[in-house]
């Protein structure tokens, strides 16, 4: 479940629940501390449809690809550790989005669209076409190959 307040244009508030594994991720609430990075890089991707370009990314990482159920769960492994990295190019809807974004930048990671630029909700098109969400010393070299293609 995911809800989320926009406010003045921006991504005010956001709660995640992921009620199979008992845990509420939200911005405003302590954080849970995210253990620092060991070894390669984690991709998390669709268990059913993931996408060639993550596969293609985790590979020039030197990462593994982790296959995971919704957005939100993705968005929260992200959040909690589990991952370092959520890359989804095949579209989705603001409000797939929306919360776990929210809380992954109240935690400090990195998000934006698979280009670079920022992520903008409450339009009249809610549709996202894509989405980066990942540990912000991941950014810059994940947009980059992203970019060469």
């Amino acid at each position: 479940m995911h809800v989320a307040l926009w406010q003045d244009g921006e991504l005010t508030a956001g709660a995640v629940a992921l009620p199979a594994r008992g845990v509420t991720l939200a911005t405003g609430a302590s954080s849970p501390a995210r253990p620092v990075p060991a070894g390669s890089p984690r991709l998390v991707a669709s268990r059913t449809r993931a996408p060639a370009l993550v596969a293609t990314v985790a590979e020039a990482l030197g990462g593994t690809v982790v296959p995971l159920g919704s957005a939100g769960a993705k968005v929260a492994a992200v959040i909690r550790g589990e991952a370092d990295a959520y890359i989804h190019a095949g579209g989705q809807y603001e409000w797939d989005s929306a919360a776990p974004v929210a809380v992954a930048r109240s935690v400090g990671l990195h998000t934006s669209r698979i280009d670079g630029s920022a992520l903008v909700y409450n339009r009249p098109d809610p549709f996202q076409p894509d989405l980066l969400v990942c540990r912000p010393d991941l950014a810059g070299p994940i947009l980059a190959l992203i970019a060469r293609g």
